[in-house]
């Protein structure tokens, strides 16, 4: 007898659950679709089974939008007295009301809500968002007040303060409450900043918003001149400016009123570098090496100022030889205080690639390339790419065999890491320059599988120039011409490798390499820095050859001149976004779609910041 009990309850059970799991996908269905009528009953069903917030708000729009009112307002009503705690269903009620043309009662609930919930700060902050949510700013002003009145300075209310002004258009007073909270507690300065550079365009030449902030922090910061809080806040003002001299001034007052080691200045010498404002950097970093007592942070101090140089020679490429011999002197007279030690290892490297690759001291570098490899202390994988700098200057010397070896070096010492399928990929090209194309070919074949991306595609682009190109005329002379052209580039002779590069043009007017010559020009130009010619040559490139496999090619490096060079937003935008429209199997359209939510200050998402 208790076994067959057991049998119809469990069968019961099965009989309940399968219906309401059949009214859930009904209502579900009829409710997507707009069919109000159809999907109320089974709406119903399901909110008598389970009392949710998501069941009972498609419930009740059912019941609004099948014109039931009186049952939409008593389950209101109800809700109401099951969940008494919540301020929802209030708000709803009035709402109700307010659509129905009864005004009286929809403000008796809101003043009611407004009263017996002002003096607790969770309660408050509930209210206003559900005041907020349904666009009532007045209430949520209203509400807000009576909570400062009644909580004091033991709950900030700031933020919210700030978004209800925001909406209602005072701005004085919504840079009040953002400030007046950093009186309150410095420690909220990070999400005061965050929250005013949301709502401020720094950008803009001229914007009213801003010039209030500058006006009021100006006056916080002589007024209340023992808080520095208003002095940091205005360094920061001027950096988001970009206004990088007064930003500088600024920390250098806080910092001497301070009596710190120089530290925050660092730190903003450190934004201005990344800002590619390489010169207020360096008086940013003098300051350091002035004023710090820190041996340490004098250290740090000389090397992130010689970087700066390095960035501006590397970046800029055209600077006159009398400009590099002194940025070398100041690198030398670094070196003789600080030592040729593994710790200034990098500034080595970096001299060592300024004297080589852009002042014409090929033999210089060399020689203290040499010297670095045998420094005291050095990890293997730090004389491996010492190795490979001096392995890059050989070539430079046409000595491509010597370079060849060291390639192979790494290569052998390296087999499965990135260094090593750099080298692979290095000593391919120095075969490539010999004419000697199908041992570059395979080993290019085999670093088309390279874990790095950057080398793989740097193999694909060789491999396919070579497939392309190589026979295309019976006696292969066009294509071991251009691999000599590119040697010469290489070696940084220009004039060599154009006159190379047009003999091919003239001989063989119809080949398939003049994209290549195109492309290899504009590259040219842009390792000595001059940027116009070669865009010039980019665009011819792209006129004449838009349906070609360099075409992508052409449209990043546009791209890159103007975002970094001419600091054109608008162009450099325009060619990204061809490159991802135009140009969908692009081996850059990840990387042009990263810099094109750089550009419009999209957020990042982890695959593109990876």
């Amino acid at each position: 007898m208790r076994s067959c009990l057991l049998l119809l309850l469990l069968f019961a059970s099965s009989i309940s659950f399968a219906q309401v799991s059949t009214d859930q996908q009904l209502a579900q269905y009829y409710f997507s679709n707009g069919e109000f009528e159809k999907a109320l009953p089974h709406c119903q069903n399901v909110f008598q089974k389970e009392n949710s917030k998501f069941t009972f708000l498609r419930y009740y729009t059912c019941l609004l939008k099948t014109k039931k009112d009186k049952e939409a307002e008593k389950l209101v009503k109800k809700q109401i007295d099951i969940d008494p705690y919540s301020v929802d269903y209030p708000v709803m009620l009035a709402e109700f009301y307010e659509t129905h043309e009864e005004p009286k009662a929809a403000t008796k609930i809101y003043n009611k809500l407004i009263e017996e919930n002002a003096t607790s700060s969770v309660k408050v902050l509930e209210v206003y968002k559900a005041f907020k949510e349904k666009g009532k700013t007045e209430l949520s002003l209203t509400i807000l007040e009576k909570g400062r009145k009644n909580l004091g300075a033991s709950f900030p209310l700031n933020l919210q303060f700030a978004d209800v002004y925001l909406q209602m258009g005072q701005t004085q007073k919504m840079l009040n409450e953002y400030l007046d909270l950093l009186e309150f507690n410095k420690e909220y300065e990070e999400q005061v900043q965050t929250a005013l550079a949301q709502r401020i365009d720094f950008t803009m030449a001229t914007n009213p918003t801003a010039e209030l902030l500058k006006e009021e922090l100006l006056d916080r910061s002589q007024s209340r001149s023992s808080d520095l809080i208003y002095a940091e806040m205005l360094q920061w003002f001027f950096t988001q400016r970009k206004q990088f001299s007064l930003a500088l001034t600024q920390a250098q007052a806080i910092d001497k009123r301070e009596n710190s080691s120089g530290y925050r200045v660092y730190e903003l010498a450190n934004v201005f570098t990344q800002n590619k404002e390489y010169k207020i950097a360096r008086k940013g970093y003098d300051y350091v090496l002035t004023n710090s007592k820190e041996k340490g942070f004098h250290f740090l101090a000389e090397n992130a100022l010689l970087h700066t140089y390095y960035l501006e020679v590397t970046e800029l490429r055209n600077l006159s030889q009398d400009t590099l011999q002194n940025i070398i002197i100041r690198y030398k007279s670094a070196i003789k205080r600080l030592g040729k030690t593994r710790n200034t290892l990098t500034i080595l490297k970096e001299l060592a690639q300024i004297q080589g690759l852009y002042a014409n001291q090929v033999e210089e570098g060399i020689t203290l390339l040499k010297e670095m490899m045998f420094l005291p202390g050095l990890s293997v994988i730090q004389v491996s790419e010492i190795k490979m700098v001096l392995a890059d200057f050989y070539v430079l010397k046409n000595e491509i065999w010597e370079a060849s070896l060291l390639y192979m070096q790494i290569d052998n010492d390296y087999k499965f890491e990135t260094i090593g399928f750099e080298a692979k990929f290095k000593n391919a090209r120095v075969f490539y320059y010999d004419g000697d194309f199908q041992f570059a070919q395979s080993q290019l074949d085999i670093l088309k599988q390279s874990t790095s991306k950057l080398i793989a595609n740097d193999a694909l682009k060789l491999s396919l120039l070579i497939t392309d190109n190589y026979g295309l005329d019976s006696n292969y002379t066009a294509m071991h011409q251009f691999a000599q052209a590119d040697l010469l580039l290489e070696q940084h002779q220009y004039t060599q490798a154009f006159i190379l590069y047009d003999s091919i043009l003239t001989t063989f007017p119809y080949h398939g390499l003049a994209d290549e010559i195109l492309l290899r020009k504009a590259q040219a130009y842009q390792q000595q820095g001059y940027w116009k010619e070669a865009i010039t040559f980019l665009e011819k490139l792209l006129k004449s050859y838009s349906e070609d496999i360099l075409a992508d090619d052409a449209l990043f490096q546009l791209g890159d001149i103007y975002e970094n060079h001419f600091f054109d937003k608008e162009k450099a935008i325009e060619n990204y976004k061809k490159i991802i429209f135009q140009y969908k199997g692009s081996l850059y359209v990840v990387e042009a779609r990263k810099r094109l939510r750089l550009l419009r200050g999209d957020k990042l998402d982890l695959e593109d910041q990876m």
